[in-house]
């Protein structure tokens, strides 16, 4: 069977090929009676608009490209939700690539998503090499950097301070009562990069530095991407180095869920023996028992934000190509932490 065009759904439909085309990028003015005809014809047909040779006529391709870390997280899973659910509103698509935090992945992608002519580029605020940055500098389209405040913007952001994440963790556990004070975070690589990771350990410190407390346990050894497996492993090397350690930050819940049930494994009691918090309120972090402290972020609603973005970009390039939202956090004690304390707003971010 050959495959249905345009002339077909125009004969079938008794309307010209411009009237099809029109059902498709102008919808709302072609009249309801011959817009439904246009569309059972194209459901009988099977039809599929041939969308390369559409932008090659209009100039535009209809998609957006997102370049991600890593797909498995939920947080990001969420963010592209988000960012779905607005685009698709407006008539745009996303074409999504990963980059397992490496650095030279996120240039080839970038590489192959340009040549298919984006109307917009969402990536993720981490390390860019130069050659990256040069790419989407001179794409002459929207850029919007997701899930951090880079000091070195490309175009617009809309995220949160990681540093601050990392702060309001430390003083959190220092304003418990708690002074041997530790955090678990990404091993520093050569191939692979989590900088917004290591913006929350250096935030953590800042915390405990202006507590006057050491940095010593501060831990940059868990592999990349953050795993249970890796919370577990970077939890053992700890308790070895510090068995009397009282409270603990870990960059990601997936982490933090590993070091909880190496402590388990070991017959610590927590909050009791020693207190945790992670960051980003996965769902399993509120299912464990017990219940896992940790710092969130609205990351579908940070992805509605994005997609509302592009398209004031898209729709006004006069509009400053340099917008950067904030969106904050909130902190949420649970059972992981010791006694509740009083809690009060701070900015941004928020003690919940």
């Amino acid at each position: 069977m050959r495959r249905a065009t345009l002339r077909d759904v125009s004969r079938m439909a008794g309307v010209s090929r411009m009237t099809v085309t029109r059902v498709f990028i102008r919808p709302e003015q072609v009249l309801p009676a011959t817009r439904a005809r246009v569309l059972e014809a194209i459901a009988a047909l099977g039809y599929v608009p041939d969308r390369a040779a559409g932008s090659l006529s209009t100039r535009r391709s209809g998609f957006v490209g997102v370049i991600l870390p890593v797909l498995s997280n939920s947080n990001f899973a969420a963010l592209a939700e988000g960012l779905t659910e607005g685009l698709r509103t407006a008539g745009y698509e996303m074409l999504i690539g990963y980059t397992a935090y490496s650095v030279e992945e996120e240039e080839r992608q970038l590489r192959t998503m340009l040549a298919r002519r984006p109307e917009a580029l969402v990536l993720t605020a981490n390390a860019h090499s130069e050659p990256a940055r040069r790419l989407a500098e001179q794409a002459q389209i929207p850029v919007i950097e997701i899930a951090g405040l880079p000091r070195r913007p490309i175009g617009s952001t809309i995220g949160f301070s990681n540093h601050g994440v990392g702060f309001a963790a430390g003083t959190y556990l220092h304003d418990l009562g708690l002074r041997r004070l530790a955090a678990l975070g990404p091993v520093h690589e050569s191939v692979r990069s989590d900088t917004r990771g290591e913006e929350r350990l250096a935030g953590f410190e800042d915390a405990l530095r202006a507590a006057g407390l050491s940095t010593d346990l501060v831990l940059r050894s868990a592999r990349i991407p953050a795993s249970f497996d890796e919370g577990a492993s970077a939890m053992a090397e700890l308790l070895e180095i510090a068995p009397d350690v009282e409270g603990v930050f870990a960059i990601s819940d997936l982490l933090a869920v590993g070091a909880l049930m190496e402590c388990r494994r070991r017959g610590m009691a927590v909050p009791a023996d020693i207190s945790l918090v992670g960051f980003g309120n996965f769902e399993i972090g509120r299912h464990m028992l017990p219940t896992l402290t940790t710092i969130d972020v609205d990351f579908t609603g940070l992805g509605r934000r994005a997609a509302d973005l592009i398209q004031e970009l898209i729709a006004d390039r006069d509009i400053d190509a340099r917008r950067c939202i904030d969106v904050g956090f909130a902190l949420l004690e649970r059972g992981t932490t010791r006694a509740p304390i009083a809690l009060a707003s701070c900015g941004s971010q928020a003690l919940v």
